[in-house]
């Protein structure tokens, strides 16, 4: 049957009627009214012809006259693609000629050029999709529009949001009109005009419609609905909202998150097995200090739609602790300090008086504390004494970690054995080999700090920071010197290497067919990094070397000797040095105390602040060993049918890999988190600042966004000192990515498996961080204008656009 009725039609029929019809067959079943119609299916499609005959007959059945023709393509209202507008609605289509015109334009619909982008941009395979249409009896309304089952913009569930216009609907979802605009927040009350087109009486049952069809589809709905001028209500269309961000697990009261993902350069989802990691390494570290497993500080760590956040209730609810949060918050932006000081002010979140204490508890982390804060105060004063021997003693850390891993990791042989070692791998390295580093890692943060409160008045922060520029003892600085390196000795191969697609690469290098140039000295040392590193289910260079590729053949892209990244490097430490010496001399004249203290933390900051990098990469050896560990327990579980894939493993938590171990079929589950994980690869905006109820509280501040400049510009926080101007790229994955030189980095978040691409880069901007984050701190040391916290910059700057940054002032201007 290539037509069927409306009133026939349900979920299950979705690749035989599209989104949009489905979803209008739930809604007869719901017991809703739905403006009779039917609808001619994707067979049809599939066959090239209009059933003429058919829809002859069920247009006559319908009683003829004027008919609402609407696209339902199989890629439509899906969970996280909604093709709002994508494809044609044609109205008031009356007689059978029009009516089959009508439809086959709303097949060639499907294939215009916002569709196909559209497609393009949720990585929808073409071929995948059918397109049905809907006919439906044309409702003549006195008011129409749009409503949702939770705010649109902010999140809240619970908030329902109406817009609505007299006569058509087409005006709100089309934006021609300027609609009544209705709020039903969660306790009854109501925003909206007193003179609107809505009765209260109306938005009442606005609300109660849409309370049961977020009820039957059990997930909030975008509903398009009509009233008609003898005061009937129409629902003309139900779909999820697919824009919300997921809600926190269930809590029995409000709370509220941050989202500390963006610390590490990870807004990305982590894989489960990734975020499992994660919190095994940090309940390593807090049982190490005198917690306990699955503890307050366990419990403070919540996985919301992949991404890693902190619970901050506790401390918003503290009395002590509330009123220095804006000031700690401002670090990453001041957004997320005007997110802070909004939930201060939160009656949900007023301080509460605390419980009893347990003195037991209190003792136990007092004796966890003690040893380490001994430990840690004698490497600081030996670091501040002695800076070059902290250094090379931190540095002997990462080596002996990975000898401990190779030698913990032998005998180790049946599934069983491996997932408990992966478990526990991470703790030797949390709970013990951290400690050397800290010390002096702590000093020569606080030293590049202190010259610029020393020399105030006497020094700006631009120079202050041009002194902290071509930092010396930063492993990531060295990598990404050595894959430049690497870059110089395949340019005899640069055909080779430029013209040949990365991915083809590895696997040529896999093969052992490539021409050697010494890639596997590179491997051996920095084979355990990759970007998104952290995350355990993510591979790593030595797995797949394909982003390194990429990386090579944009720095053979450099002829002009001086933008070399070794020499920018070279030129950024000599012109620290000589700023160095400046500003000693210029306050010698008036402070000669300070420029004493200054000179003496400026050698300090540069003996000792390249370490940031260094704990973590030490670290990731032990998480390098973990993926080898469960890569190894995935391929015996695939080899017995319980996962489809080695890596299929990465998409279990630890407790569900041992189910699987125990003989568990874990493969439904694995699709199901693949997916999921998928959709959230494509979500562009995370929360910064989330509440229980879904509230991204960014949106609800009373003031606009931070990026907005006004007239061509944009502003965030300054991070690299210095201009450039040049063409932007933005870029939402580093593999595989091409930054020509000078062209300026666009991007989301970075981490350090992004850094290669700052060797080329005339300047980064970057919608999250802060300033200490492992990005600016790279950039500082290229003497790279970087730009940090700027609210939606991989959208409102275009790729090829032509931008100016200032990295001193924090501002972006918008060439063209």
């Amino acid at each position: 049957m290539l037509v069927i009725p409306l009133d026939r039609i349900d979920t299950d029929s979705a690749a035989l009627v599209g989104g949009k019809a489905a979803g209008l067959g739930e809604a007869i079943r719901a017991g809703e009214r739905v403006p009779p119609g039917f609808c001619v299916t994707t067979g049809a499609h599939r066959s090239g012809t209009v059933p003429e005959d058919e829809v002859a007959a069920a247009y006559t059945a319908l009683g003829g006259g004027p008919v609402a023709v609407r696209s339902s393509s199989t890629a439509e209202d899906l969970p996280d693609a909604s093709f709002a507008g994508q494809q044609e609605t044609y109205l008031d289509v009356e007689g059978i000629d029009d009516l089959v015109a009508a439809v086959r334009r709303c097949w060639d619909s499907l294939w215009t050029d916002r569709a196909v982008a559209y497609r393009r941009d949720r990585d929808i395979d073409d071929a995948s999709v059918s397109m049905a249409v809907v006919v439906q009896r044309m409702v003549h309304p006195r008011a129409a529009g749009v409503l949702f089952t939770a705010n649109p913009v902010t999140g809240t569930r619970g908030e329902t949001v109406v817009d609505a216009v007299r006569g058509l609907g087409t005006a709100v979802v089309d934006g021609t009109a300027r609609p009544d605009h209705y709020v039903v927040h969660p306790g009854g009350s109501t925003d909206g005009p007193d003179d609107g087109c809505l009765s209260s009486e109306e938005v009442g049952a606005l609300l109660a419609a849409g309370a049961r069809l977020q009820s039957h589809f059990g997930a909030p709905q975008d509903v398009e609905w009509a009233i008609d001028h003898d005061g009937a209500l129409w629902i003309l269309q139900s779909r999820p909202i697919t824009t919300l961000f997921p809600l926190p697990p269930p809590s029995p009261g409000p709370r509220a998150y941050f989202e500390a993902g963006h610390m590490q350069g990870m807004l990305r989802p982590f894989t489960p097995m990734g975020f499992a990691g994660l919190r095994a390494a940090a309940s390593a570290w807090f049982r190490d200090v005198g917690g306990e497993r699955g503890g307050a500080w366990d419990r403070m760590m919540v996985d919301v739609g992949g991404r890693f956040y902190l619970d901050l209730t506790p401390l918003l609810r503290n009395r002590v602790l509330r009123g220095s949060l804006p000031g700690a918050m401002s670090l990453y932006g001041p957004r997320a300090a005007a997110s802070i000081r909004a939930l201060l002010a939160d009656p949900r979140f007023a301080p509460r008086r605390g419980g009893r204490v347990d003195p037991r508890a209190v003792a136990k982390v007092v004796a966890g504390v003690l040893p380490l804060t001994r430990d840690f105060v004698a490497e600081t004063v030996t670091a501040l004494a002695f800076p070059d021997d902290a250094r090379r003693r931190a540095f002997r850390a990462g080596p002996e970690i990975r000898r401990q891993i190779a030698e913990s990791s032998r005998g180790i042989e049946t599934a069983g054995e491996r997932l408990a070692y992966a478990e526990e791998v991470q703790t030797p390295v949390m709970t013990g080999s951290m400690t050397p580093m800290l010390g002096a890692l702590y000093v020569g943060i606080l030293s590049a700090r202190a010259p610029a409160l020393l020399l105030r008045g006497v020094a700006s922060p631009g120079e202050v920071a041009t002194v902290l520029g071509g930092m010396p003892h930063n492993v990531t600085t060295e990598m990404d010197l050595a894959l430049w390196h690497l870059a110089e000795e395949a340019r005899p191969h640069r055909d080779l290497l430029q013209e040949t697609p990365p991915g083809r690469l590895a696997e040529l290098y896999r093969a052992g067919e490539l021409p050697e140039f010494g890639l596997g000295g590179f491997l051996e040392r920095y084979g355990h990094r990759g970007a998104a590193e952290i995350d355990v289910g993510v591979p790593r260079w030595a797995e797949d070397p394909a982003p390194l590729f990429g990386a090579i053949a944009n720095y053979l892209r450099v002829d002009d000797p001086d933008q070399a990244p070794d020499r920018r490097f070279a030129r950024a430490a000599a012109e620290a040095e000589r700023m160095r010496d400046e500003l000693v001399r210029r306050a010698t004249e008036s402070r000669p105390v300070r420029a004493r203290l200054a000179s003496f933390f400026f050698g300090r900051a540069r003996a000792l602040s390249g370490l940031r990098e260094y704990p973590k990469f030490a670290w990731l050896f032990a998480i390098a060993e973990m993926r080898r560990q469960l890569l190894l327990v995935g391929e015996a579980l695939a080899a017995e049918g319980r996962l489809d894939a080695a890596d299929d493993i990465m998409f279990l938590d630890l407790g569900e890999a041992r189910a699987a171990v125990d003989g568990a079929d874990q493969r439904p589950l694995v699709a199901e988190r693949r997916a999921v994980h998928a959709r959230e690869r494509r979500r562009r905006r995370v929360p910064q600042v989330l509440l229980s109820d879904g509230t991204d509280v960014e949106t609800t501040l009373p003031v606009p966004p931070a990026g907005e400049a006004g007239s061509g510009g944009l502003v965030g926080v300054a991070a690299s000192a210095g201009t450039a101007t040049g063409v932007a790229r933005v870029v939402h994955d580093p593999d595989g990515a091409s930054l020509g030189p000078g062209e300026i980095l666009v991007a989301q978040t970075t981490d350090p498996g992004w850094t290669p691409l700052f060797m080329t880069a005339g300047g980064v901007v970057v919608e999250t961080g802060s300033t200490v984050a492992h990005g600016p701190t790279v950039a500082r040391e290229y003497g790279i204008p970087c730009v940090i916290c700027v609210p939606g910059a991989t959208e409102l700057i275009r790729d090829g656009q032509t931008i100016t940054i200032d990295g001193g002032a924090g501002t972006i201007r918008l060439e063209d």
